[in-house]
């Protein structure tokens, strides 16, 4: 998709999944590429739907989480665009986890029994819940990897308050229990997500995606006590089966290494298994729409008229 240019834009940024542009001191307008990333790396097909499937999620999302917390979301002009308010974002990813999986298993299978400065308990298997859901941030870097980091040093380093940082905490763990609610409703269970946060003025406001794909991991319910007591592989809805396909290919991200070929089936599938999660997580059709970007244009820019207005 082609950058676009509206009128009273001030910036433009262009991240791994998303292009964000910035209207005056107050609007955001959020475009949800079809491209995919892992490892902090774009990789180099596209996804057919990925964007509107994203958006989607998140804007359905931030409706059903709107009694916890104020979001940014305003708009949905499109099916793959958002619009909504400007915050000041906090430099840090919420990461909350509610099973040792992913990054956490990694980290537990070397040995270390603390994440982000918090502890882990002995004897537990890949997978397993932990006792309570904990949160283990990480940067947001807006070059290279995220790094992970330790609530003290959020705060040592002031990139949030001791104060902010409760709210950030209390939003985090409240958003978590209701995605989990949401999920558990679908037949799923809500592993691990992130939340970004943003402030105008004293006001922190929940922005950017939740619950998607792309943010979150999901395990089928169904099966999952049995598949644990047999060590099987759990089933699950995430992007978390394109980082295993990458890895079995030998990429991780690292210097020297090649963006294994994705085959047309292939980039099929992943399509397929991002609608699947749309159906799954919100129980609703997922109906496929392509606008054309003169389109997409207008209805953006209608949008932005009214919201002047």
């Amino acid at each position: 998709m082609a950058s676009f240019s509206f009128p009273g834009q001030t910036g433009f940024y262009s991240g791994k999944v998303r292009d964000v542009y910035s209207i005056g001191n107050d609007w955001l307008v959020m475009v949800a590429s079809d491209r995919i990333s892992a490892f902090d790396v774009i990789l180099p097909c596209p996804i057919p739907f990925k964007g509107q499937v994203l958006n989607q999620i998140a804007a359905w999302m931030l409706a059903s989480t709107r009694d916890i917390c104020p979001n940014w979301l305003v708009e949905v002009p499109a099916p793959n665009v958002s619009i909504g308010k400007r915050c000041q974002p906090f430099k840090i990813e919420m990461v909350v986890r509610g099973n040792l999986t992913g990054h956490a298993w990694r980290t537990y299978a070397s040995g270390k029994r603390t994440l982000c400065g918090v502890a882990l308990p002995e004897g537990m298997k890949e997978n397993d819940y932990f006792p309570h859901p904990i949160i283990t941030p990480s940067t947001k870097a807006s070059e290279g990897h995220d790094e992970d980091i330790s609530k003290e040093e959020i705060i040592a380093q002031g990139l949030a308050s001791a104060e902010d940082w409760k709210v950030l905490e209390d939003y985090t763990l409240r958003l978590f229990a209701r995605g989990k609610e949401i999920a558990a409703k679908q037949g799923l269970i809500l592993v691990d997500t992130k939340y970004e946060f943003g402030k105008i003025g004293d006001t922190i406001y929940l922005m950017d995606e939740i619950h998607t794909p792309d943010s979150s991991r999901y395990f089928y319910a169904d099966g999952f006590e049995e598949r644990q007591a047999t060590g099987e592989r759990q089933k699950q809805l995430s992007k978390e089966f394109v980082r295993e396909w990458l890895i079995a290919n030998n990429f991780m991200g690292k210097e020297g290494q090649s963006v294994p070929v994705m085959s047309d089936e292939w980039v099929n599938t992943i399509s397929q298994r991002y609608i699947e999660l749309y159906e799954k997580v919100t129980g609703k059709s997922f109906v496929p729409e392509k606008l054309a970007d003169e389109e997409t244009i207008l209805r953006i820019n209608d949008c932005l008229k009214k919201l002047s207005a």
